[in-house]
């Protein structure tokens, strides 16, 4: 049996579940009734046979300090957190996509498809980031439609609206305009 643990992060948005393996970080979801019922089903699925602890574990402290640097706005100090994230191969390709998406940047669904070789695909890759385990620092956050507009995010609208003007004015300069990430 594997162990899995479990701890909460105070943020800017509220509060974060996150929950890490010895692997990694497994989760990191915003502290709702749907989100949390979508993390009970991730684990079931790709941790069938595990125990949650509310416990310390060092990935669980590199991912709040992370999370410190992130809403304080040092982006250049943010390093990498270790993720241990469970889904299909496809999943699995296009979060690693979103990890390459700069600070203050935007992708649409179209761009990353295309990037997959999957030029009408843009619906796949937009069922692949709302499975997306760990938000923010897997920066889902960073994908709108085709012609910019914010489309859904687990946390909402409104929290990803404050994500991206967040790295904008904390990264004066950074910030792009959707297709240019």
């Amino acid at each position: 049996m594997a162990t899995l643990y479990r701890s909460t992060v105070k943020t800017e948005l509220g509060l974060l579940i996150a929950v890490a393996s010895d692997g990694g970080l497994c989760a990191l979801e915003f502290d709702r009734d749907d989100r949390k019922s979508l993390l009970h089903e991730r684990l079931q699925r790709w941790f069938p046979d595990h125990e949650l602890s509310k416990s310390d574990h060092e990935v669980l402290e590199r991912a709040r300090t992370w999370l410190t640097d992130y809403f304080s706005g040092y982006f250049s100090r943010l390093g990498k957190v270790p993720l241990a994230l469970r889904g299909t191969d496809f999943e699995r390709r296009v979060w690693e996509m979103l990890r390459g998406i700069p600070v203050g940047s935007t992708a649409t669904y179209g761009e990353l498809a295309a990037r997959l070789d999957s030029r009408n695909g843009a619906r796949a890759v937009g069922l692949a980031v709302g499975r997306n385990p760990v938000s923010i620092i897997v920066p889902c956050h960073r994908v709108v439609g085709s012609d910019g507009s914010l489309t859904g995010y687990g946390g909402g609208i409104d929290r990803k609206r404050w994500l991206l003007g967040h790295e904008c004015s904390a990264a004066p300069g950074l910030f792009s305009a959707a297709g240019s990430a």
